[in-house]
């Protein structure tokens, strides 16, 4: 019995113990190391706000070293336990072309996000329309970028799809027009109605002097013309722009006595029931 108790001394002196401090001293290199490279990180994100580098450049590189250096830090800490490194690297080396089709995905979003930081069709604060999203871009990682909707949802759209897909920008131009929709009867003076709405809506808030607001005649249907409000604004300002001139048309048409054509009051029941 004693002799058992020996052989167990001596293989946890042999074996155990040195497994165990390979264990701690890998877990505080990789505490260690997290520290660093999250230091060094805010200390690179800090050089290229210096340099006035756009946001989205900088996110991506930021992205590109964080992830090079985990992976460095992943094979000292293999290393430190004992693993071949050479042998690892090796390996790696040689299921290459296995790893690079089963990827395949992942190298395609990789390129296409080094196309869209290079060409730039939208930057980090635009509002889009692309990949079947719209919204706010956040974020232009390495394979994905992360667009905030109107509705508080986020979406991750992969930037392959992304790059392979129309991209509207609506915020790229200074100003942006929105239109309102107004159809008439026959009988109406359009001509002054043309004028009095053009003048009601020049005074709606968010409405721009320049280019100044337009109506003309956008439709002519069986029941009357169709009238079409334009106007400009800030692209930031949209939605809140559009339901305010919708608005105020509303309370022009019927302070002047307005009749909704009959087939449109039809339509709109429809939508309603």
């Amino acid at each position: 019995m004693e002799a058992i108790i020996n052989q167990l001394k001596s293989l946890a002196l042999t074996e155990a113990l040195p497994f165990i401090l390979k264990a701690v001293g890998a877990l505080v290199l990789w505490f260690v190391g997290r520290t660093i490279i999250t230091g060094f990180r805010r200390v690179l994100n800090l050089g290229l706000q210096k340099r006035q580098l756009d946001a989205t450049l900088i996110r991506y590189i930021e992205s590109l070293f964080a992830g090079s250096l985990t992976i460095l830090l992943l094979l000292a800490i293999l290393g430190m336990m004992g693993v071949e490194t050479t042998s690892f690297a090796a390996l790696l080396a040689a299921a290459g072309i296995a790893i690079g089709t089963a990827w395949s995905g992942l190298l395609a979003n990789f390129a296409a996000g080094v196309f869209l930081l290079v060409l730039r069709p939208f930057r980090v604060g635009d509002e889009i329309s692309a990949g079947g999203a719209t919204g706010i871009v956040q974020e232009i990682g390495l394979f994905a970028t992360t667009i905030d909707t109107g509705d508080n949802l986020r979406i991750s759209v992969g930037n392959n799809r992304m790059f392979g897909d129309n991209i509207v920008n609506f915020t790229h131009h200074a100003h942006r027009k929105v239109t309102v929709k107004v159809p008439l009867l026959h009988g109406v003076d359009v001509p002054t109605m043309m004028r009095a709405l053009q003048e009601r809506v020049a005074v709606v808030p968010g409405v721009q002097e320049q280019p100044a607001p337009g109506v003309e005649v956008v439709e002519f249907t069986p029941l009357g013309p169709v009238l079409g409000v334009g106007a400009f604004c800030k692209p930031t300002q949209a939605g809140p722009t559009q339901a305010a001139i919708a608005q105020a048309v509303a309370e022009l048409l019927m302070a002047s006595g307005y009749a909704v054509p009959q087939q449109t009051a039809q339509q709109l029941l429809a939508k309603a029931g």
